[in-house]
């Protein structure tokens, strides 16, 4: 799938949880996935606890976080 239709999946509305990055106007926050992902749970996991979720929707919150960290550089010392 191209990236341009993946971002297409990620959504920005003020009125749905409070203006952060969400799958598809649902309430699914691209950070919460995220964080699932970080914590350990698979892709698979994530689409059998969420059963509105695509797999598509979870590579849509792996492609805008990579969009966002080329946008700009962060630093950040690792201790």
């Amino acid at each position: 799938m191209l990236n341009n239709t993946l971002l297409a999946r990620i959504t920005v509305d003020p009125e749905i949880c409070h203006g952060k990055p969400c799958i598809r106007g649902l309430r699914y926050p691209v950070e919460s996935i995220l964080e699932y992902l970080a914590g350990g749970d698979s892709v698979e996991h994530v689409l059998a606890e969420f059963s509105d979720l695509e797999r598509d929707d979870i590579l849509a919150c792996l492609e805008y976080s990579r969009k966002m960290l080329a946008a700009k550089s962060v630093h950040v010392a690792l201790t």
